[in-house]
C-alpha cells in the first residue's frame, strides 16, 4: 500500500483537498479527525488535559472546551508543545489502527492528513509528501472569516508553525490553494496524475 502524506499550514486548504482526493479514490485518514478522537469525553489524553490546566478546559458536559483550551496554549509555546506532547502520541496510535486496517482490506493508496508532519519529523514515514499552501495574508484572512478568531490569535496560530517556504522546500508535490475552487481542482487533479503515474511506475518496477 503506498502511503502518501498530506501537509500544510493552518488555513491553507488541507481539508477541502483530502476531499477531492478523496473523490479520485484515495483513502484518507485525518489527523484532525484521530485527535478529536484521542481527546474524547473519559479518554486518557483529556484526564491528562485536564490535570494540566484545569477544570476550566471542559464544557458543562464533561467534553473538551476547545476554544478555552487554544486561548491558553497559544500564549506560551511550552504550553502548546506540552499539549502536543499529550495528544500527539495518541494520535499516532490511531493512526498506525487505520493504517493497518486499510493494508488488510487491500487499500491501494492512503493520506494521511497530518498538519504538524514536518515539526513531528514525520516525512520518513511515507513514499510521497504533498503540501497544500495558500499565501500568509490569505490564510489569516480564512481563520478570522471562517473561523470566528480575532486576528491576534490567529496570528500567534499561524506563527506556532514552521514557515510554509521551509514545507515547500522538503515537499515532492505542492498544491496551490490562492484561487477559485476550479483552480484548486485543476491543482489537485495534476498531482493526482502525477501520484498515479508514480505509482504505475514503482509497481512495473517491482515486477522487473
Amino acid at each position: 500500500m503506498r502511503l502518501i502524506g498530506l501537509t500544510g499550514n493552518i488555513a491553507s486548504g488541507k481539508t477541502a483537498v483530502a476531499g477531492m482526493l478523496e473523490e479520485r479514490g484515495a483513502v484518507i485518514v485525518d489527523a484532525d479527525v484521530l485527535a478529536r478522537e484521542a481527546v474524547s469525553k473519559g479518554s486518557p489524553a483529556l484526564e491528562a488535559i485536564r490535570s494540566k490546566w484545569g477544570d476550566d478546559i471542559l464544557d458543562d458536559e464533561g467534553n473538551l472546551d476547545r476554544s478555552s483550551l487554544r486561548h491558553i496554549v497559544f500564549q506560551n509555546q511550552a504550553d502548546l508543545e506540552a499539549l502536543n506532547e499529550i495528544v500527539h502520541p495518541e494520535v499516532a496510535r490511531l493512526r498506525e489502527r487505520e493504517i493497518d486496517a486499510a493494508g488488510k482490506r487491500g487499500e491501494r493508496l492512503l493520506v494521511c492528513v497530518i498538519p504538524l508532519l514536518f515539526e513531528r519529523h514525520l516525512a520518513d514515514d511515507f513514499q510521497a509528501i504533498v503540501l497544500v499552501d495558500a499565501p500568509r495574508s490569505l490564510r489569516l484572512e480564512r481563520i478570522v472569516r471562517d473561523r470566528g478568531i480575532d486576528e491576534t490569535e490567529a496570528m500567534k496560530m499561524i506563527a506556532a508553525q514552521m514557515p510554509a517556504d521551509l514545507k515547500r522546500a522538503r515537499a515532492d508535490y505542492v498544491i496551490e490553494n490562492a484561487g477559485t475552487l476550479e483552480e484548486l481542482e485543476a491543482e489537485v487533479e495534476k498531482v493526482w496524475g502525477a501520484i498515479v503515474a508514480d505509482e504505475v511506475s514503482s509497481l512495473g518496477a517491482s515486477k522487473i
